[in-house]
């Protein structure tokens, strides 16, 4: 059984290789110490919601961190997904479904009314369970990057 919590600074320790796994599958280079200090400050700052997935032996097999950001538009906060690793030895055993609905039930709890993810155009497994989920894909939107 999958046990999601919130996370604290008493789970660091648990976050960092989690954080660092995401990063390198996103083809960044392995960073162990930029990885702590990044979730230092964010757990610091409380600027980021981050969910832990444990399995039965409660031990950390994946995370979610979600920031939230202001909507003009809808005169609201909106929630960003940002982060979704599972490591790769404990996929397909519910953690990944079971921290979108943490996300969704969190932002419910937060009166968030809107939560908002990116993935990669090639991730056709993720892509897969958002939609299972009942995430619908952006028809209005092209997300433009500018790197400086």
């Amino acid at each position: 059984m999958i046990t999601i919590r919130s996370a604290t600074s008493a789970h660091l320790d648990d976050l960092v290789p989690l954080v660092d796994g995401y990063r390198r599958f996103y083809r960044q280079s392995s960073d162990v110490e930029g990885a702590r200090r990044f979730m230092r400050e964010r757990l610091a700052r409380g600027d980021a919601h981050v969910l832990l997935a444990l399995d039965d032996d409660d031990h950390a097999i994946g995370f979610a961190q979600l920031f939230p950001v202001p909507s003009t538009t809808s005169l609201s906060s909106r929630w960003i997904l940002n982060d979704l690793f599972v490591m790769p030895d404990a996929r397909r055993q519910g953690a990944g479904s079971a921290l979108l609905e943490a996300a969704r039930e969190l932002a419910l709890a937060h009166e968030v009314p809107q939560l908002m993810l990116r993935t990669q155009v090639d991730n056709a497994t993720a892509k897969a369970r958002y939609h299972a989920l009942g995430w619908q894909r952006d028809q209005a939107f092209d997300t433009y990057l500018l790197t400086t």
